[in-house]
């Protein structure tokens, strides 16, 4: 009767672990977990007027009349 060759059952075990490993990590890493809902302080937000942005002279009519 032949005797069962026993001596790559360790690098199939360890191969086949190795890979399950990996699979899994592959899985998980497709997955998105929602962060967790946190207080969070709200700014103010100063709403700006489209003429701040710009730099515009003003001119004094009563300054230009003095000399």
């Amino acid at each position: 009767m032949p005797q069962l060759n026993t001596s790559t059952w360790f690098i199939t075990i360890m191969s086949m672990i190795i890979t399950l490993f990996v699979m899994f990590q592959l899985k998980f890493l497709s997955y998105y977990y929602y962060n967790k809902p946190e207080y969070s302080m709200t700014k103010l937000q100063k709403h700006t007027n489209p003429w701040e942005a710009k730099w515009t002279k003003i001119y004094l009519p009563l300054l230009s009349l003095q000399q």
